[in-house]
């Protein structure tokens, strides 16, 4: 049994839940949807590197063996039990570093309501608290302004400037580092969410 999954967590109209083999047709439709408002965001292969899973089945088989691992945890996000995206905790390290990442993608159609800063902030709180880890990181395009809403919303700060960090849309992209640990939100991030005092 992997400490912390699988797990479902709900807040409001909010749901995070496992991935699942059967969100085809709803997780086809969203990406298509979503497919020009994505592209700039989206990750990409580098010359040279290994494939990725060319279809939805080789995606959630590939997450799931990741999952069993204890080194992701793939959820799917709903909204008022729509499926309207994906949340990643994945790099999970254990040992001495306790620490992950966090990537997301949402259906443009419910941006703007809070939607990804609630479940974000769901997805950290169960990885401190369930999960057991310490840091949590985000990495973020600086022209994706509707990711840096996100981190700024739940007062999560920025450590550094990573130069050409990842593959994405194509090219090596420079991405801004936001970081959270532990010890810098004991209330939740979700209680923060609510009651913001950290501006």
């Amino acid at each position: 049994m992997v400490k912390g999954w699988p797990a479902r967590l709900s807040s409001g109209e909010v749901t995070l839940r496992p991935l699942r083999r059967s969100d085809e047709r709803v997780w086809r439709s969203a990406r298509s949807r979503n497919a020009a408002w994505l592209l700039p965001w989206e990750a990409t292969v580098p010359p040279n590197g290994d494939l990725r899973p060319t279809s939805y089945k080789q995606l959630v088989r590939s997450l799931e063996r990741q999952a069993r691992a204890g080194e992701t945890f793939p959820f799917a996000v709903e909204v008022d039990g729509r499926f309207s995206g994906q949340l990643t905790v994945n790099n999970i390290v254990r040992a001495s570093a306790q620490f992950a990442s966090i990537g997301y993608w949402l259906d443009r159609d419910v941006a703007g309501r809070g939607v990804m800063p609630r479940a974000v902030a769901m997805a950290i709180d169960h990885c401190f608290t369930t999960a057991g880890l310490h840091r949590i990181e985000i990495a973020i395009r600086p022209e994706n302004s509707n990711s840096l809403r996100v981190v700024e919303k739940l007062g999560i700060r920025e450590i550094g400037f990573a130069p050409l960090f990842l593959h994405i849309d194509g090219a090596w992209r420079d991405h801004r580092i936001f970081a959270i640990t532990v010890e810098e939100c004991p209330e939740g991030l979700l209680t923060r969410l609510s009651h913001p005092s950290h501006e």
